[in-house]
């Protein structure tokens, strides 16, 4: 195995995931609090988001496995530290540019962050899966996702002080991190077992792209589990974007903080994120120790049952009654999520040849970011109509259709 490219890649995931921890954490308080942005809104940014990487995560992906990996990945990073940058600078762009208003600022900060993002998906993974082989990604995989929660909870603290001095300054240092993160990939990461496609005499580069394209979509359509699974990403995303997007608000506006407790909503944020970091860190450690992640029908029955129990854990937080129902609600969810990711990328790259590797998994990040593009905006339409509890029990509902094709792929295999 390649010791050197499973050391680069744990470096980048844990230097994400702290970038992301540092910006995310409190960013409800920055959007809700400082920006004012109201659950449409919200719902609205993330679906400028996804259909950005709808748009551009096929060109992206194609252009990872025709030109090379670590190229995409490292540019990724440039655009997206850019994107930080000026979503944590809305405020000062609002006032340079006051025809603009705030929502729109943040809204073009999601574009390109958008547009970054599908350069460094499915490149990072399609890298290192080449780099280190199939058969040793998936035990390196279950190790960043504990690497990635370790820097999470670094980048809480961070978050939460840096947002009780200003709401925008998380973004900011997020922006700096992605930027030193690019810096090291380009010092560190090397790209030695891509092979670049041979270009037919007189082709251009819109000829090799289309060829790369298609290489991909072929591997799609003759494998019905992938056709499968790219059917399922839809309605998971259409699921998350509702319950990703809205979660905080619930607390924030239906739930509430318990007001005997002299704690700010910044603060409440944090302590909720470490604690689902902490037992995702004991579920990972669980699931390293029962699960052959090597054994693709013990890692499907194993996304099965993760999947009723997602369902069951966003219904029970949509409807709880009071702070403390909603708190173990969410951190079930939490850690339900966290160990699925690991799973669902294990299982999907057993079933990619190494050619057209990270173009299928654009193509999967695409079809992702179309549930989400599709099922944002209906799921905000609904909080705003009705409540943001109504929100939360539709994206739960939008789950039930992969349990079912989970199920039906169960009984077949058995």
């Amino acid at each position: 195995m390649n010791v050197h490219a499973s050391q680069v890649y744990l470096r980048l995931k844990f230097g994400l995931a702290l970038a992301n921890s540092v910006m995310f954490t409190t960013y409800a308080v920055y959007f809700i609090q400082t920006l004012g942005l109201t659950p449409l809104q919200l719902l609205l940014v993330g679906t400028v988001l996804e259909l950005t990487v709808l748009l551009f995560e096929g060109i992206t992906g194609v252009v990872a496995d025709t030109y090379g990996r670590r190229k995409s990945v490292i540019l990724g990073m440039f655009v997206m530290s850019g994107s930080f940058f000026l979503e944590g600078s809305v405020i000062g762009a609002g006032a340079v540019v006051p025809v603009i208003s705030l929502f729109v600022w943040v809204l073009i900060s999601e574009a390109i962050r958008g547009f970054g993002e599908t350069f460094l998906s499915g490149a990072d993974t399609a890298w290192f899966v080449d780099e280190v082989g199939e058969e040793h990604a998936g035990p390196v995989f279950m190790r960043a996702k504990r690497w990635t929660l370790t820097a999470a909870l670094f980048g809480i603290g961070i978050s939460v002080g840096l947002s009780t001095l200003a709401a925008n300054l998380p973004f900011l240092a997020g922006g700096l991190l992605y930027a030193v993160l690019g810096v090291y990939l380009l010092l560190h990461m090397k790209e030695t077992k891509f092979v670049r496609q041979e270009r037919p005499p007189g082709s251009g580069p819109w000829t090799e792209l289309k060829s790369t394209w298609l290489t991909g979509a072929r591997e799609i359509s003759s494998r019905p589990i992938l056709l499968m699974m790219l059917a399922v990403t839809v309605f998971s995303g259409a699921a998350s974007e509702g319950y990703d997007r809205l979660w905080e608000a619930h607390l924030l506006k239906e739930i509430k903080f318990p007001a005997e407790l002299p704690i700010s909503a910044a603060l409440w944020f944090g302590l909720i994120s470490v604690l689902t970091i902490l037992l995702s860190m004991l579920a990972m450690w669980i699931a390293e120790k029962r699960l052959d992640t090597t054994d693709e029908r013990i890692v499907f029955k194993s996304m099965f049952v993760l999947t009723a129990l997602r369902i069951a854990a966003v219904l029970s937080f949509a409807f709880s009654p009071n702070f403390g129902w909603a708190l173990v609600s969410l951190l079930a969810v939490g850690v339900i999520g966290t160990v699925s990711a690991p799973l669902f990328e294990t299982w999907l790259n057993l079933n990619i040849e190494s050619r057209a590797r990270a173009t299928v998994l654009s193509m999967m990040s695409q079809s992702d970011a179309l549930g989400q593009t599709a099922g944002g905006p209906f799921v905000g339409w609904i909080g705003n109509r009705l409540s943001v509890r109504a929100s939360l029990t539709t994206a739960a509902v939008l789950l039930l259709p992969i349990l079912f094709v989970f199920g039906r792929v169960l009984r077949k295999r058995q």
